[in-house]
Order: C-alpha cells, then sequence, then structure tokens
C-alpha cells in the first residue's frame, strides 16, 4: 500500500534533539486527528527509539540519526529510526527487559517501552553498521467509534 503522505527527518545525536524528534514526528501524525493518548504514545516511543541511537549507538560521539516517517490511509503510522552506528549483537537479548549494555543508572526498558505504546516493534540492526527500529501505531482518531 502506497502512503498518503511521508516525511524523513535527519539530526545529529545530540540529547537536546531527543525533544524536537517527539515533537516532528507528533506533529506530522496530527494530520491524523489523534486523540491525546495516541500522540503520547507516538511521543514516548520516538523518544525511547531516538534515545537509544544517542546513548548506545553513537557512545562517545556523534553520528545521524534518520527519521522517516509514513501515513497510511488506513491510520497505519509507521516510523523508522536508523542509525550508523555500532548495532546490536545480539537483537533478542538487546530487547529483554533490563537489559542493558551500559549499566549505570540505565534501565534497560528501552524495547519495552516502545512495545508497550505501538502496535509493533521490528529491530533490524548490523554490528558495525547500525540498527534500524521500525514503530507501527494504528491512528484511530478523534471521530472513531468506541470498540464494542
Amino acid at each position: 500500500m502506497k502512503p498518503r503522505n511521508e516525511m524523513k527527518l535527519q539530526m545529529e545525536s545530540r540529547s537536546a534533539n531527543e525533544g524536537f524528534a517527539r515533537v516532528a514526528v507528533a506533529a506530522f501524525a496530527a494530520c491524523l486527528d489523534p486523540t491525546v493518548e495516541e500522540i503520547n504514545d507516538i511521543k514516548t516511543a520516538v523518544s525511547e527509539a531516538v534515545t537509544n541511537c544517542i546513548v548506545h549507538a553513537y557512545r562517545d560521539t556523534v553520528g545521524t540519526v534518520y527519521i522517516r516517517v509514513r501515513l497510511f490511509a488506513d491510520g497505519k503510522t509507521e516510523i523508522q529510526i536508523r542509525d550508523r552506528g555500532c548495532g546490536i549483537a545480539d537483537v533478542e537479548k538487546a530487547r529483554t527487559p533490563l537489559f542493558t549494555t551500559l549499566g549505570g543508572d540505565r534501565a534497560g526498558l528501552g524495547f519495552s517501552v516502545m512495545e508497550s505504546f505501538c502496535d509493533g516493534v521490528r529491530v533490524r540492526s548490523t554490528v558495525g553498521k547500525g540498527t534500524t527500529v521500525t514503530l507501527v501505531k494504528y491512528i484511530r482518531g478523534r471521530n472513531a467509534q468506541p470498540e464494542p
């Protein structure tokens, strides 16, 4: 299915840009007339994915975070967040709640948070080449009929 609208964004992997990324994606998805809860879900999931790029992919350096958002007529919102960082050696292990490669004050809940706020999360990664996280959220919108 062809998207009805699409946008691309790239920015440096600086913590100051995480807030910009979440607001930019939310503003773009706003044309689907999401509920406040739906827009907050998107913002939270994007925040987690971008933070992973900043903290894990580029650890002690600054790289580029690439974001692509596609909106479909059925309300599907597909958000790809990609980096060209260190990659993830074991994606399944990385998706395990409480697992973190950094220790310290990191909770290791990034992927769990993304999964709880989205309808689907896909992760593709190659060590030394980077990671792509695809978030899928269906927007029912403010005019949707309540589920029975």
